[in-house]
């Protein structure tokens, strides 16, 4: 089973949206005995907030289940428990390095590693432009899906 780990800076908008959206994908695949996945936050901004109301909706309006949502903060054991780390941009790898120190295993991603457009997801707290967020985060999510079950079949796992 692959245990994966989604971050953002504050966990209320891209890092759930990625936590929502690879549990749809899972879900309706029926791979949830292959995969798990949480969400955690860089900053301590917003620990015990529900997803930020425009996530969600977009979330809702793609029909994405929603589950109860409470922002945490990523920890240090949090490296060992996980199997990739994937985080929505740069500076998320810098705060995450910060919390857990090294990345000795090579477990820290950029989500849109597995695309075609490897790039920063920015935050659309501070963009308002939910409609890229969630396109960009849905594509990463498609990518590292593919990319694990490919792993599992050519037998790399």
């Amino acid at each position: 089973m692959y245990n994966i780990l989604f971050i953002c800076y504050g966990n209320i908008c891209r890092s759930p949206m990625a936590e929502m959206i690879f549990k749809d994908l899972i879900y309706k695949n029926n791979k949830r005995y292959k995969f798990s996945c949480a969400s955690r936050a860089t900053s301590i901004e917003e620990l015990g907030n529900d997803i930020y109301p425009q996530a969600k909706n977009k979330l809702i309006e793609n029909g994405i289940k929603v589950e109860r949502h409470c922002a945490a903060q990523i920890k240090k054991d949090d490296y060992e428990n996980y199997d990739y780390i994937i985080v929505m941009e740069e500076r998320n790898i810098r705060d995450v390095l910060k919390i857990i120190g090294d990345d000795y295993d090579n477990k820290i991603h950029l989500l849109l590693e597995f695309t075609k457009n490897t790039k920063d997801i920015d935050d659309p707290w501070y963009t308002g432009d939910f409609d890229v967020a969630y396109q960009e985060i849905y594509e990463g999510c498609i990518g590292l899906y593919n990319y694990l079950l490919s792993k599992e079949v050519n037998n790399e796992v």
